[in-house]
């Protein structure tokens, strides 16, 4: 819920490797009040099954600027994993490294107006990702 003194973000990841949306994919939000103040951490969530997710906490008062922190590599080990199961003689990290992913963690930063609603889509694939502000 957004009044005309904070503002209110949304999110939701599309793996484009597979045309399909990022599940349990853990997100972190953080918010500061004014360039060069300390951020804040206000907790955070998980995508669901339809990749979006749907109870990041509110903005406090002040909010100027936001950061949003996607926990990816566990979603890519998990990934692999089961691709792995499903095509034995796959190799499970191709060459992304270690992990299974290239960006282990993304993290997403933009500035707000109170009293508007951001929504920004996280579009992700093995080896890049794309942000936009939706709608």
């Amino acid at each position: 819920m957004s009044t005309a003194t904070t503002a209110s973000v949304s999110t939701h990841i599309l793996d484009t490797s597979v045309g399909r949306p990022a599940g349990a994919v853990t997100i972190s939000l953080s918010a500061r009040s004014g360039t060069g103040e300390d951020w804040k951490a206000l907790g955070g969530s998980a995508t669901d099954a339809d990749g979006r997710c749907k109870d990041l906490p509110a903005l406090p008062e002040g909010t100027t600027h936001v950061r949003l922190d996607f926990e990816t590599e566990a979603y890519f080990l998990a990934k692999n994993n089961q691709q792995a199961e499903a095509q034995q003689d796959a190799p499970a990290n191709r060459d992304s490294g270690a992990t299974g992913a290239f960006f282990p963690e993304v993290a997403i930063t933009f500035a707000v107006t109170p009293g508007e609603h951001y929504h920004v889509p996280l579009l992700l694939n093995p080896f890049g990702y794309s942000v936009y502000r939706g709608s």
